[in-house]
């Protein structure tokens, strides 16, 4: 058969997104601080787009979007603040500048220099010091050569997160140039410092480290770390009795000591900053009625600028370019704000829904927790199960039960033995977590022993699904529950 090219018309109907229908759909997947983060972003590469900071520019936006469809975000205006007159100030000029100075600044000293030279001290900024920082400060005010200075900060620039020393004596030897007995010396110097344990080499180096300095070096404590460490993680305290030859009562109480010291010291000085979640809905109980109300604060109001509205009018004698270009921004903008409405619109049905299918949980909490997936509440809104679960990503919801991510509401079923009504995960958690609370610290319950627990109440769970979940919620095994008997 021989090739040959030729035209043929073909009529097909295909789905195309858009560039408007696929940012439309990456902004439902947002969290609330990308979706602040793509509106500045838009705001600054499209001139047409303005933030509306008063009543009427809301007005005026809101007319723009043609109705409840196009409805804009909300914007905190910012505190006006006035001019503060500082020369007058007889409680400032009282503050003795000189020395006032940082106590983690080395060297700093104002003597001998302009005072011109010198930074406003209201023009520095606090921060939190680092263990590095920490430890550096403590180095500096040691009377120590140059040489054991040198030594020291490379010893404190090889700790890790944990105050933890990662390097051998002879790394630091050979990265210094120093001998093995400085190296040796300034380890020690700095296992001197706060906080206590810093500079260990693991932890029962860094447990002895922290009871030397609590005078306890030569205490059953100390004994325990250092010969018996691995039998105590494994919760065998008649085993350590019997090797020790001490009562279990002085065994307890060295144990108790021990798990008062801190095996992460450094971890104090992390600088790891608590991520706080922000709600993106919230749901209030008023008058016996749930009040869903969407969280707008921190997200800027959209307005289409007067301006270049202005440009578009017949008489504006603007080139037609320039026309266009303003006509495609203009389209770009209000989609970008109908878009913006559109989620918020979702979201907030998205809730109603849950709230609908998972009213037991507003009204008495985790416990009654329905199972549910993406399928029914997607029936229930007549959208695309991926719609939901692009809207339930990354989104937070204040309940009168407390803050959740709307993922925390889909849950898998688990059915009963009597064909009765199947419980929700999050549930059998809730469930777990109440068994193990109220069981005897002497002979805690296996999970073979929760497992038929769970099966007296007709609810099918076999013992690997029961530890899997207590491992999700953050218990430990049975063996490592129990606590010995004192008599």
């Amino acid at each position: 058969m021989a090739l040959e090219l030729r035209q043929q018309l073909k009529l097909s109907q295909q789905l195309v997104m858009t560039p408007q229908l696929q940012q439309a759909i990456k902004l439902l997947q947002l969290s609330r601080l990308e979706l602040a983060e793509t509106i500045q972003q838009e705001i600054e590469i499209n001139p047409v787009l303005e933030e509306a900071t008063d009543t009427q520019d809301q007005g005026e936006a809101e007319h723009e979007g043609n109705g409840p469809d196009q409805m804009d975000i909300a914007v905190v205006e910012p505190e006006r603040t006035t001019e503060v007159q500082m020369e007058n100030d007889s409680s400032l000029r009282e503050i003795d500048w000189e020395n006032y100075s940082n106590e983690y600044e080395s060297g700093f000293s104002s003597r001998g220099r302009d005072d011109n030279d010198l930074p406003s001290r209201l023009d520095i900024l606090t921060a939190k010091p680092d263990l590095h920082s920490h430890l550096s400060w403590q180095l500096t005010l040691s009377h120590l050569t140059a040489e054991e200075q040198e030594v020291g900060h490379f010893v404190i620039g090889n700790l890790d997160r944990d105050g933890f020393l990662v390097v051998t004596e002879a790394e630091i030897s050979e990265g210094t140039g120093c001998d093995a007995e400085l190296a040796h010396r300034m380890i020690s110097v700095v296992q001197e410092m706060d906080p206590a344990g810093v500079g260990a080499r693991d932890l029962k180096d860094c447990l002895l480290l922290q009871l030397a300095r609590l005078g306890l070096g030569v205490s059953l404590a100390a004994t325990i770390v250092r010969e018996h460490l691995h039998t105590l993680e494994n919760r065998n305290f008649g085993a350590i009795a019997r090797a020790t030859g001490r009562p279990i009562e002085e065994i307890l109480s060295a144990i108790t000591v021990i798990t008062a010291l801190d095996p992460h010291p450094g971890r104090i000085y992390s600088e790891e900053e608590p991520q706080y979640i922000i709600p993106d809905v919230y749901v209030h109980k008023i008058g016996g009625e749930y009040v869903i109300l969407l969280n707008d604060e921190g997200l800027p109001r959209l307005k289409v600028s007067n301006y270049y509205k202005d440009i578009l009018k017949k008489d504006s004698g603007a080139p037609a370019d320039t026309k266009n270009y303003v006509q495609e921004k203009l389209k770009s903008a209000l989609w970008l704000i109908k878009s913006i409405h559109q989620r918020q619109r979702t979201i907030y049905r998205v809730v109603e829904s849950l709230l609908k299918f998972q009213h037991d949980f507003f009204e008495k909490g985790v416990a009654h927790l329905k199972p549910l997936v993406l399928r029914d509440v997607a029936e229930d809104l007549g959208m695309h199960e991926s719609t939901i679960s692009r809207v339930t990503s990354n989104k937070y919801v204040h309940t009168p039960q407390g803050t959740f991510e709307l993922k925390y509401f889909f849950n898998s079923a688990i059915s009963r033995h009597d064909g009765g009504d199947a419980m929700a995960s999050e549930s059998i958690k809730e469930r777990i977590r109440s068994i193990i609370a109220g069981e005897d610290h002497q002979d805690p319950l296996s999970d073979n022993a929760i497992a038929e627990i769970f099966a007296k109440e007709d609810i099918k769970l076999a013992r690997r699904t029961v530890a899997k979940y207590r491992e999700q919620i953050g218990i430990l095994p049975s063996k490592f529950r129990k606590k010995p008997k004192l008599s």
